[in-house]
């Protein structure tokens, strides 16, 4: 076999695996513990089985989570930094995927428009930060500025240097007003990165996750490396610690991150009174009206 066969068999094996990584996905919205039978573990270390059944116990706890947060009146901020394709949105996902979107909220901006690049930096994130018996997801942060914006000079070094000196006492700020302020940076290895990317480039459902400025980052690995080590060494504070997801393998990256954020909050569970469905009102003078055949829907499966 040449090199070049070597190398197409070594990319049919692994567009496999995302296929499989892929239809997991999609069966996870759909399928509870007592359902799950499945062989072989796709791209992860995690037998799928196994995962499953610790992601469904681990979402569980998750709802509990929910209702402390609600019934405490709990304010919770939880920022997810990386690389591109590092598996943030799969962790926010998982995180969100069985929660009350009016409790657990997903934040994630867009590039500043002309307004907005006029105003305090801080500003469009400090109206996204969580109100009493909310949990806010952000998927990617103000600390854009210490990634993205320094590597690609969208941001001045003056502006930069501020953006590290203040940062650290502005979370301290959001701690003392009753904030919990958890910090994750997925890190995910060059060569992983490189793998996503191709499986991208090759996935027709996936390609539109690939923007210039995804390709640009790629070209600049070792300056994003170097942004991230000074962001780390300037905002790792006691009060709000980073914490590094090793997420190579996306499905115990997942696993982890959501097993350790459980551990970072103090709740319990929180009794409910019992579920009792009333009985539905008959009113005899009431008809339903048929409804038109051309509303319905299509009927093709």
């Amino acid at each position: 076999m040449t090199s070049k066969h070597k190398e197409m068999a070594e990319w049919y094996q692994r567009a496999q695996e995302e296929i499989l990584d892929s239809m997991d996905e999609e069966l996870e919205m759909e399928m509870d513990d007592g359902r799950l039978s499945f062989d072989g573990d796709g791209n992860s270390s995690v037998p799928r089985n196994v995962y499953f059944k610790e992601l469904f116990r681990l979402q569980s706890e998750l709802v509990k989570l929910q209702d402390w947060v609600v019934a405490n009146k709990v304010k919770v901020a939880v920022l997810f930094e990386g690389r591109d394709s590092a598996g943030k949105g799969g962790a926010i996902k998982r995180i969100s995927q069985r929660l009350n979107p009016r409790v657990c909220k997903v934040v994630a901006l867009p590039a500043p428009n002309e307004r907005e690049r006029t105003q305090w930096y801080f500003q469009r994130y400090i109206s996204q930060l969580p109100a009493g018996g909310e949990i806010v997801l952000f998927d990617r942060s103000w600390y854009n500025r210490a990634g993205v914006e320094k590597v690609m000079g969208f941001c001045t070094n003056e502006e930069y240097q501020e953006f590290l000196r203040t940062v650290p006492d502005l979370e301290r700020m959001m701690i003392n007003s009753g904030i919990i302020l958890i910090k994750y940076w997925f890190s995910i290895s060059d060569e992983e990165q490189y793998n996503r990317f191709m499986m991208r480039i090759h996935d027709p459902l996936k390609q539109w996750k690939l923007s210039p400025m995804d390709l640009e980052a790629r070209r600049l690995w070792e300056a994003y490396t170097k942004a991230k080590e000074t962001m780390l060494e300037h905002t790792h504070i006691p009060e709000a610690p980073w914490w590094v997801v090793a997420a190579n393998d996306k499905k115990k990256a997942r696993l982890n991150c959501i097993s350790h954020l459980l551990t970072q909050i103090p709740y319990h569970e929180i009794a409910h009174p019992e579920i009792t469905l009333p009985a539905r009102v008959h009113n005899p003078d009431y008809l339903r009206g048929p409804v038109p055949p051309e509303m319905y829907v299509p009927d093709l499966y």
